[in-house]
């Protein structure tokens, strides 16, 4: 078998996780297990799995559903809340058909005010986060908001979450971060064993996958996969070609990634590594699993300092910027966000800020769920790519 076509099995098996889990919350709702809906990180896994609960992501990545939620929405909003609110007015969505509860949190106004309406169709638990990552102004208040959250989930699912559970969804939580996060890692290697394409599917489709010993095994078994390919020089690059290393910086890329992500890597950029939601920050830092420490305390220490947008300041997400640039020897970052996305857009041009000091070429792509920008899209890239050659 030719390694191009493993790579696209590799690639097309990964994006059936997704669809294979469609049949598979059916299913688990026949054996009456319990789903619950999110929509960010900020969700935090720990917990909701320490209730029973297997979690899935919510948030729209297609056009299709927003014409609907435009009866209801304002046209000029976000369009992954705009999709994400279209998917559960048309019923569309198989998981948030099958979810018990959706886990919503407060990460911008947009999504707030969506969450009030989405209470029409579903439950909801909305949880609210503090915006400043300081941890001796914020930490306390932040602790006792995912107490609420477990008892909420208690009380109304009739259900107890031990610290024993608590403690067990750290471990096996904390182990996929770091498959995940060695997933990023091999982007280091000059030229990369592996695609951005790629890399970004392995870590949203194995989200999809509720056996927890499979998703593992799924990563690792990626992993090794690349490494020994690379050793062999049969990967995606070959060993004597050095491409223009891309930061992707960003968040909510799924619904734009075929213009953009895959375009970068057809005009031959290698995409190394991501920063933002999903990005490797979120991978490396772990929640603290000794046993001294409270594991509700732990949880919320570990997702404050989550460096999303949202937070201000926030010269935590500029560091790791920087940090990573240098880590993965960057030779450019393209910045994409969504319109609408005011958070995102705004520290966009404060990344920039940072590539300029690092004396880094820096694009910022604003795009959003319709058609109609590929061709300006792709020229833009070319440009670009063009120029760090």
């Amino acid at each position: 078998m030719e390694t191009k076509t493993k790579w696209e099995e590799m690639f097309d098996e990964l994006n059936d996780a997704r669809r294979n889990a469609f049949i598979e919350l059916k299913e688990m709702k026949e054996r009456g297990e319990m789903i619950a809906g999110t929509f960010c990180q900020y969700a935090p896994t720990e917990i909701i799995n320490a209730a029973g609960f297997f979690n899935v992501g919510l948030c729209g990545k297609s056009y299709e559903p927003i014409p609907l939620a435009e009866t209801e929405l304002p046209a000029n909003l976000c369009p992954l809340v705009k999709s994400s609110y279209g998917h559960v007015l048309g019923d569309t969505c198989p998981f948030a058909f099958f979810s018990d509860i959706v886990i919503g949190e407060t990460t911008c106004d947009g999504k707030k005010k969506m969450f009030e309406m989405l209470e029409r169709h579903k439950p909801m638990h909305v949880v609210h986060l503090p915006n400043m990552p300081d941890k001796d102004r914020s930490l306390e208040g932040w602790v006792e908001e995912l107490r609420y959250l477990k008892q909420s989930l208690e009380e109304k699912f009739d259900l107890e979450i031990t610290e024993e559970s608590l403690r067990e969804q750290i471990k096996i939580n904390n182990e996929f971060r770091r498959l995940r996060g060695a997933i990023y890692e091999l982007g280091k290697l000059d030229p990369p064993p592996i695609t951005g394409k790629i890399m970004r599917a392995a870590i949203s489709g194995t989200t999809f996958m509720s056996d927890k010993v499979a998703r593992t095994q799924k990563l690792q078994e990626i992993i090794d996969f690349c490494l020994e390919q690379y050793e062999s020089d049969n990967g995606p690059f070959p060993r004597n070609t050095h491409p223009p290393r891309i930061l992707v910086s960003g968040a909510s890329l799924d619904g734009v990634a075929s213009k953009t992500v895959h375009v970068i890597e057809e005009l031959g950029g290698a995409i190394v590594c991501y920063e933002g939601c999903s990005g490797i920050v979120s991978m490396r830092r772990m929640v603290d699993d000794d046993e001294n420490i409270d594991p509700i305390v732990a949880i919320a220490d570990k997702y404050l300092e989550v460096p999303c947008a949202v937070m201000s300041p926030n010269q935590r997400r500029m560091d790791q910027v920087a940090q990573t640039i240098d880590e993965w020897k960057i030779d450019g970052v393209v910045s994409i966000t969504l319109h609408a996305c005011t958070t995102f857009t705004v520290e966009s041009y404060n990344i920039g800020k940072v590539c300029e000091e690092k004396g880094i070429p820096f694009m910022h792509i604003q795009s959003d769920f319709s058609p109609g920008d590929e061709g300006q899209l792709r020229t833009r890239i070319e440009a670009f790519l063009e120029m760090l050659q």
